[in-house]
């Protein structure tokens, strides 16, 4: 068989692992994120950042199987992130906050509407979250002012899940329901 066929053949296979695996993804994180409660936007943003890496993968895995040497592909990519890491140097927080957010994604075990108390020595941060985002969550506070803290803070402070108010019932209600007459 001719070796430029095997190589065509190869592609196709990468191809069709690269769109099963979107599939996949797109299938998981949004099952996972919905049995979870989580909003329908970081549901998006989670997949699209896992489907990035893995078409990433996948064009490493056609660029070895068009035969370009390993060694041009470590040099290009090491350029590479030598440029973004010197570019980026100064915004690293930006980026362990996206990777955070994955981290929240899938084990922060607060949701939207959960009331909480960060524990900050500096501030007294006690509220409702309101959103979970890719950089920041934001709490609103009892006085109403909203307050966003970073994912990576969030994941190193410690977090306490206050318990909800139980809305008020009436007395008359709360002796029927002790009684049986209601």
């Amino acid at each position: 068989m001719n070796p430029g066929w095997i190589q065509a053949l190869l592609l196709a296979a990468l191809l069709v692992v690269y769109l099963l695996g979107r599939s996949a993804v797109r299938r998981f994180v949004g099952r996972w994120g919905r049995e979870h409660g989580i909003a329908e936007a970081r549901i998006l943003y989670v997949t699209q950042s896992l489907q990035l890496a893995l078409l990433a993968l996948v064009v490493v895995a056609a660029l070895l199987t068009l035969n370009v040497r390993y060694g041009q592909i470590t040099i290009f990519l090491t350029s590479m992130v030598a440029v973004l890491g010197v570019a980026l140097f100064a915004q690293w927080s930006i980026l362990s906050n996206l990777s955070a957010s994955l981290i929240i994604f899938f084990g922060f075990p607060y949701r939207i509407g959960d009331v909480v108390k960060v524990v900050d020595k500096d501030e007294d941060i006690r509220g409702t979250i309101e959103a979970i985002g890719a950089f920041h969550v934001q709490i609103r506070r009892p006085c109403g002012d909203v307050v966003s803290y970073p994912n990576s803070l969030i994941l190193q402070k410690a977090v306490i899940q206050e318990p909800r108010p139980t809305p008020a019932v009436p007395a008359a209600r709360r002796f029927a329901r002790r009684s049986g007459r209601g």
